[in-house]
């Protein structure tokens, strides 16, 4: 890789020039943010294996103080620019190798500065030594663009890489030892690779950081997915027993004046219109319902429409959940009322969808149901004991409990949910009775 260069005129000093302008031109056309920027860019820790995650940050100090050490003894002894000039030059390569670790870029022109300063004072000094790139200048300048090309969009480190590989050749044109060991087409090859390795790293990051948010994202949307249906399917429940109280409302209002001996005619007038607007609520009501029980995503048509359950078919779910495996005991305290359809269909999902979390999750464990009825409203408990048995993957992701705030939260109760004492998990509602309408 030995060569013998010199330089033979002015000519050659032009053509320096006019290649030196042309890397000028081509750094301005750099976007602002990527070789002319301060910017703190520090470089992350290693996410995996968790013992090694400082492991970049010690191989850049050792090859900081390798380097510094390095260069001084290459500047001082064979280079000859004595201790003070060598000791700066080898000090500022090495600041701005520690430097890149936050701020590539101008941890990047420091070095490549520093680089041509030193080039430039060895000239008249080298006598088949390694020039314009020493081995510790070398190796420091392929760190820096290794960190700059982790950290910077492509165009940037390129930009880098062909200034680096380009500007001390601008150099050899106009100044250059008589005789010295050219290292341009090895430095050319070192800084290419980095710059690629670095190029490839920081895609491969990229990529993994937007399936990442891509991933987030799709739960995010599944769980909104999931809220919506249930929020459709309280919807249609809960208007299946509107739509059966304004049946019950316009039936009464067509008989009662029948039950009235003489009725006055502004009764009759009154009763006529308590009919007509509840017959026009329940139109409205069924085109709304229709449209709910129009989405099906599986293109079948609707099922035919099913008695809402109640509480009085509570004691099939607990014999449901028995069958599978469960212990379930079941406690009502307080005087038992007639509750408003809404808080009975609700309290009989509330139990239903906990019971199904109690097979999935904790199977095996011991559950206890108590529903106490006071006169504010009905408290429906249900608390499971840890697993006793091995739990075994479920598709399920917790989205039953969303559909328990919406029905608490749509009666105006409240719900608390979480881990027991013991290992086990407990759900608690409160759905209030008096300020429901029957």
């Amino acid at each position: 890789m030995a060569g013998d260069s010199r330089t033979d005129g002015t000519g050659d000093g032009k053509r320096g020039r006019e290649g030196f302008g042309g890397f000028v031109l081509s750094v301005l056309r750099v976007p602002r943010d990527q070789l002319w920027t301060f910017a703190a860019m520090p470089l992350p820790p290693l996410s995996r294996p968790r013992r090694l995650r400082w492991l970049p940050h010690v191989v850049v100090v050792w090859i900081t103080f390798g380097t510094v050490v390095g260069n001084l003894g290459q500047l001082v002894q064979r280079y000859g620019l004595g201790h003070e000039i060598g000791f700066s030059l080898a000090l500022a390569q090495g600041v701005a190798v520690v430097l890149a670790l936050w701020r590539p870029v101008p941890a990047w022109w420091l070095s490549l500065a520093a680089s041509a300063v030193t080039a430039l004072c060895s000239t008249g000094h080298v006598e088949d030594a390694p020039w314009p790139w020493g081995p510790a200048n070398l190796i420091s300048h392929a760190t820096i663009l290794l960190l700059l090309a982790l950290r910077v969009p492509t165009a940037g480190a390129v930009t880098a890489l062909l200034l680096s590989a380009g500007l001390l050749p601008v150099l050899q044109d106009v100044r250059s030892p008589s005789v010295y060991d050219n290292t341009m087409p090895l430095a050319a090859v070192v800084f290419g690779v980095v710059t690629l390795i670095g190029i490839v790293l920081r895609g491969r990051r990229d990529a993994r950081t937007r399936l990442v948010e891509q991933e987030a994202l799709t739960a995010e949307e599944r769980a909104r997915r999931t809220l919506l249906e249930e929020r459709g399917r309280i919807a249609r429940e809960l208007h299946d027993v509107v739509a059966h109280h304004m049946s019950v409302i316009s039936i009464q209002a067509q008989v009662a004046p029948h039950l009235v001996k003489e009725p006055p005619d502004e009764l009759k007038e009154n009763l006529e219109g308590i009919r007509q607007n509840a017959l026009e609520a329940l139109t409205e009501l069924r085109r709304v319902l229709g449209v709910l029980r129009s989405e099906n995503p599986d293109g079948l048509e609707a099922a035919p429409q099913a008695p809402l359950p109640t509480l009085d078919r509570l004691t099939g779910l607990v014999e449901n959940a028995r069958a599978a495996g469960l212990t379930v005991d079941c406690a009502t305290t307080g005087e038992r009322r007639p509750l408003p359809p809404g808080v009975d269909l609700s309290a009989y999902r509330i139990v239903q969808e906990a019971l199904s979390n109690a097979i999935r999750h904790a199977p095996g464990s011991d559950v206890q149901i108590a529903l106490a009825h006071t006169r504010p409203g009905l408290r429906v408990r249900i608390t499971n004991t840890a697993p006793r048995t091995a739990i075994s993957p479920s598709p399920g992701a917790g989205h039953g409990l969303l559909g328990m705030r919406e029905r608490t939260a749509m009666l105006g109760g409240d719900l608390t949910t979480g881990p027991t004492s013991d290992g086990g998990y407990e759900v608690s509602a409160f759905l209030p009775t008096n300020g429901e309408n029957t």
